[in-house]
């Protein structure tokens, strides 16, 4: 649905990077009032030349992770678009319509996962990195459930060329990984060495971690991990595959700790013991063009975070999430 503005109780800020440095800093609470001043409000709900695209260059190492947003749901719902360049806001769903050339799941730009911890939320956008939407703690003067703090750690060109896996939390951190996916495009890549990545709130840049559980395949033998949930039993499941030489196998594993290597298991314990990925029918969520389908659902205080996609056979398009206050 187009508006002509965006709804007085939801809506975007994107800050210069000087200001949201002072804003999130406890110390520099006082100048609240002057970075609402400077702070650049989006109120229009079609896309244009003027949309404001999340700056990569707040992406950088510093002693703390810097927001790239600072959102505010409301009864209309914030849409952000997934590029090359992290999330984009469009004023309407219908703005994402014929903008994106349908590829390969594989290759596309999409939320390919999204879990809740402590009252946060963590995303993976597929070949670019991690998205976290968090509680906006430092406003103590608009302390509300649906004012939000969005923060990008970008893979950068090596996360371009891989394909995510997985996203659980592992010692209370969140663990992602990514693996070299040939099924509909051929590659002359090898399996990336560092397969497993985290982030922490002392820089936008995410870091590899090496998990011994996962490194018992050897990648010269021709083996990778290419999936990592936990189930809803607590522990952790894995695929291993060999797809090339003679004699191609999958082998299915589970372990209670990463540390340790797991025990082989059935595919079908392994595709049981955690929920499968399917579109979302809620009539309560704002409607989609044709085409276009809701894949994954969370919660962040009193807003619904929906990730949406358009979708043909194995392809994906244009692809992002929306926000909006429950």
């Amino acid at each position: 649905m187009k508006n002509s503005a965006v709804n007085q109780h939801s809506y975007l800020r994107y800050a210069p990077t000087r200001t949201i440095r002072r804003y999130l800093s406890a110390s520099s609470r006082c100048l609240c009032g002057s970075w609402l001043i400077l702070s650049l409000f989006i109120f229009s709900c079609t896309r244009n030349t003027e949309t404001t695209p999340i700056n990569p260059s707040l992406s950088v190492a510093s002693n703390e992770a810097r927001a790239t947003a600072v959102l505010q749901t409301g009864e209309n719902p914030l849409w952000f678009q997934l590029t090359e360049d992290g999330p984009i806001h469009i004023g309407s769903i219908e703005d994402a319509v014929n903008t994106t050339a349908l590829v390969p799941w594989t290759h596309a730009y999409y939320i390919s996962y999204m879990l809740e911890k402590d009252g946060d939320l963590v995303m993976i956008s597929n070949r670019d990195g991690f998205l976290k939407i968090a509680h906006n703690a430092e406003n103590e003067h608009d302390a509300q459930d649906s004012n939000l703090l969005m923060y990008r750690f970008s893979g950068g060109e090596l996360w371009r060329q891989y394909t995510s896996g997985g996203l659980v939390f592992y010692n209370g951190n969140p663990l992602a990984l990514i693996y070299l996916n040939s099924r509909f495009l051929d590659s002359d890549l090898s399996q990336p060495l560092d397969k497993t990545w985290s982030f922490s709130m002392d820089s936008n840049i995410p870091f590899p971690v090496q998990i011994p559980a996962l490194r018992f395949f050897a990648d010269n033998e021709g083996w990778e991990i290419d999936a990592l949930n936990m189930g809803e039993n607590g522990l952790f499941y894995y695929r291993a595959a060999k797809r090339s030489g003679d004699s191609p196998q999958i082998q299915f594993f589970r372990t209670t700790d990463l540390v340790y290597e797991g025990e082989e298991i059935s595919i079908e314990v392994f595709y049981n013991s955690f929920p499968r990925k399917t579109e979302i029918i809620d009539t309560s969520l704002p409607l989609l063009p044709d085409g276009f389908v809701y894949t994954q659902r969370q919660y962040v205080g009193d807003s619904t975070i929906a990730s949406w996609e358009e979708q043909h056979d194995y392809s994906i398009g244009a692809a992002g999430f929306m926000l909006i206050k429950k």
